[in-house]
């Protein structure tokens, strides 16, 4: 009876994967009732099954109405219009079910004459309730039946890579906390996340999480990324100012032999033939800095440059005061100048200056792990990463507070300390292949975009192409794909689209799914909030699903006006005038102003 009921057209064409079916003239409603519920007929996004055999091939409906007739009977179709139903559908075919075993991929074709029918509540159970309880986690129901659960593969999501994409306002955000929420529900006793928000959204909002801030609020911890962990050229380019590649050169030769001291005191047993600019090795960026200005400033007694004249005032390393030496003579007799100084004066004020800016103060003034005046180092770097990713907890990098010039540097700084720790530690018990780690990029257009030349984009790349090999995942989360770098996205082999208004984005999502499934990106403008369609390794088939609610809601980066205009607290001009204050001082915090 459930056959006859279930029944509603036969196939008229096969072209490769897509198959074209008109339907019965025997159908009398398009919201049939079976087994008590009701099923509406021809909605994109849903499915239809055609029998053959002892298999049943399954088919996502991508296109409804006129647009759906085959090209090679349109000619004839008027004729036809008048004695047979006009309603076509095409469909994509995803899948294929053998007794009660459902996989990808199809083993045979339709032809044309086969029978069509509903999917059922029966059917789609059999779909989807098929994956593994160990491996597969809950983040919604389809949006169909409320009772069907949405579920996701996260070994496939974070090995094969996945993407979360959207316009402002979809649910993005509440997305991607629902998912991380869903991870840690399931009770794992070795997960490694971690979250670069760059607008602190999710550092309240998710249960069982560290916070890293530049100004900890209440039960979070500092942010610190030591400045002697970044890659020599990104450190310059802190530093700003166009200098010559002689002069780097030298930079990078004074910068090196500081390393092989630090290495030599602090007994690290690094080969010192190995070490490199861009080996994380502690060292005195303060000192390194005075010794390159003592030289540039040296005056002579002789013109040998062999005996320097007089200091006229001592300077400070800690407190970045230059040596004053007595000022070159302008006739025959001395002191002379430096004929060997580089001309770099003007860079190290550049640095200088940098040194001394609050706003660097997490790179530059990171606590415990800068040496002492003596060279020794209280901590090193396997610390700061064992804090970063050695607990079970989701560790959320809130990078609000980091300065905008900055923000692509210190990104890819953080994501490549992280990823070079796990590609070296591979082999170890901790290594990514015993341990694997999902980094979560928020906002990842913002430094991910398309042609950048960025640490950021290159690390990223990197973990992109490589990652999987060595137990490294990405979620890469965005509201405007079509800026992203299309390298990484293509890499992605889950994508989760939410409501996307913006054509380019679309067009740009549809470029990254497999071809039949292309027209069914366009009823993503029309999509409820939380409302996605997911398709990729992550998912047993393409699915329309529905997220969850975070209870705990993500924290806009927006205030709303309504809300504060409301407030009827009136501010006087002290407020003012401490604004004022902390602006000069560089602070946030009152205390810091008041003691100075």
């Amino acid at each position: 009876m459930n056959d006859y009921l279930t029944k509603i057209g036969e196939v008229k064409s096969v072209n490769g994967n897509v198959v074209s079916i008109q339907l019965s003239d025997n159908i009398k409603s398009n919201l049939p009732v079976i087994d008590g519920e009701v099923y509406k007929i021809g909605q994109i996004g849903s499915f239809l099954k055609i029998p053959l055999g002892y298999s049943v091939l399954y088919g996502l409906i991508t296109q409804v109405g006129a647009a759906a007739i085959p090209n090679q009977i349109l000619d004839d179709f008027v004729s036809f219009n008048d004695k047979h139903n006009s309603q076509w559908v095409n469909i994509s075919l995803v899948g294929e079910q053998i007794g009660n075993r459902f996989e990808r991929g199809i083993s045979q074709s339709p032809t044309t004459g086969d029978v069509v029918h509903l999917v059922t509540l029966k059917d789609l159970s059999t779909i989807y309730q098929g994956e593994s309880k160990n491996s597969s986690i809950q983040v919604g129901n389809i949006s169909s039946s409320s009772s069907l659960p949405a579920l996701l593969d996260l070994d496939k999501l974070i090995s094969r890579h996945f993407s979360i994409l959207g316009s402002t306002g979809s649910g993005k955000s509440n997305s991607v906390g629902v998912l991380l929420s869903a991870i840690k529900e399931k009770g794992f006793h070795n997960s490694r996340i971690i979250v670069i928000d760059p607008h602190g959204e999710y550092i309240d909002s998710i249960k069982d999480s560290k916070g890293f801030q530049l100004r900890p609020s209440h039960g979070k911890q500092k942010l610190v990324i030591p400045y002697w962990a970044l890659p020599f050229n990104e450190l310059m380019l802190i530093f700003g100012g166009n200098i010559s590649d002689d002069k780097s050169e030298y930079i990078r030769e004074k910068l090196v032999s500081a390393k092989q001291e630090s290495n030599r005191i602090n007994a690290f047993n690094v080969n010192a033939e190995l070490i490199t600019a861009d080996t994380p090795i502690p060292f005195n960026i303060k000192k390194l800095w005075f010794e390159l200005d003592d030289f540039e400033r040296r005056t002579y007694k002789m013109n040998d440059l062999k005996d320097v004249t007089e200091l006229e005032v001592k300077g400070d390393f800690e407190k970045l005061v230059s040596n004053k030496y007595k000022a070159v003579s302008l006739g025959a007799a001395g002191p002379f100048s430096n004929k060997n100084a580089k001309g770099i004066l003007k860079f190290l004020e550049s640095m200088r200056i940098k040194l001394l800016d609050k706003r660097y103060s997490f790179l530059f003034k990171p606590d415990e792990y800068t040496p002492d005046e003596n060279g020794k180092t209280v901590n090193d770097l396997d610390k700061l990463i064992f804090n970063w990713i050695g607990s079970n907890d989701i560790s959320i990098f809130d990078l609000s507070d980091v300065p905008s010039e900055i923000m692509e540097s210190i990104t890819g700084t953080l994501l490549k300390i992280i990823y070079d720790t796990i590609y070296w530690g591979q082999e170890t018990l901790i290594g990514g292949k015993n341990i694997p780690l999902l980094i979560v990029l928020e906002e990842a257009h913002n430094y991910l975009y398309s042609d950048s030349k960025s640490i950021s984009a290159k690390t990223v790349q990197k973990i992109a192409k490589e990652g999987r090999k060595y137990g490294v995942g990405l979620c890469l989360v965005s509201q405007r794909p079509s800026e992203l770098d299309s390298t990484i996205l293509s890499q992605c082999g889950t994508i989760i689209s939410l409501r996307m208004n913006n054509f380019s984005d679309r067009n740009f999502v549809k470029g990254a799914i497999q071809d039949e499934l292309q027209g069914l990106l366009d009823i993503l403008p029309s999509l409820r909030t939380g409302e996605a369609i997911v398709s990729g390794e992550g998912v047993r088939i393409p699915a329309r699903i529905q997220f969850y609610k975070l209870q705990n809601a993500i924290k806009g980066s927006n205030p709303f006006a309504s809300e504060k205009w409301i407030d009827s607290t009136i501010h006087n001009e002290n407020e003012y005038t401490d604004l004022i204050k902390r602006w000069r001082n560089q602070s946030f915090y009152r205390k810091d102003v008041e003691n100075e």
